[in-house]
This record gives C-alpha cells, structure tokens and sequence, in this order.
C-alpha cells in the first residue's frame, strides 16, 4: 500500500521529528507552569501568619521616664526651673496648670510630678 504523502512532509523521520518537538514545547511549557505555580504559592501567604503592626508596637514601645518627659515637656516652651525650686505642694498646683497648658496626658504629667517630687 502506497503511503498518501510524498516527499520530506510524508517521511516518517519528519513525522517523529514533529512529534518530538511538540512533546518538548509541551514539555517546557508545563515545566514553566509548575515552577510559576510554586514560585507563587510559596511567596503568598495566609492571612493568619500577618503580623498586626499594632502588636509589635506595643511590644517595642519604650515608656519615657518622668525626667524625660520634664526636660521635654518644659523645655518646648520656657527654661524648666529646678526641682528644688518648689516644695511639693507648689509642685501638684504647678503640674495641674502645665497638664492644661503642654496639653499633658494624666500619665505624662504623673510621671513628671512624682519625679519633681523626689527630686526636691
């Protein structure tokens, strides 16, 4: 029986050849998709491995001690007098005053008067 094809498009050796090649282009291809399917899932992540950057915050936060906060808070706007300048009384009034005018927390101008106090 006579083969339907003539010349090179109808050799069997050109027939292979194509084959193999389509195999090989497959081949890569899907060996592409794979890698580029685990590259993504690898560098995606669920959202229960996110960390809350508020946690991480509160970890790391350093509390400023109440001389810190004194040499900042007084020094913004006039000279801080020394703590000897004033008996712990003129200390409360003075810190009840400054908590309105430096726009003080109750923390803050705690930590201040008790420093003030034990300074004098």
């Amino acid at each position: 029986m006579a083969s339907l094809y003539t010349g090179p498009l109808g050799s069997k050796k050109f027939i292979n050849t194509l084959i193999m090649k389509t195999k090989h282009k497959i081949l890569i291809t899907a060996s592409m998709l794979l890698v580029t399917t685990a590259t993504i899932v690898s560098c995606s992540s669920s959202k229960d491995t996110y960390t809350n950057v508020t946690d991480v915050e509160e970890e790391f936060k350093i509390e400023k001690s109440g001389a810190q906060l004194w040499g900042e808070a007084c020094n913004r706007c006039h000279l801080a007098p020394s703590p000897a300048d004033y008996n712990d009384t003129d200390w409360s009034t003075i810190s009840l005053h400054m908590r309105v005018r430096a726009n003080l927390t109750e923390k803050e101008i705690t930590k201040i008067e008790s420093f003030l106090k034990s300074a004098n």
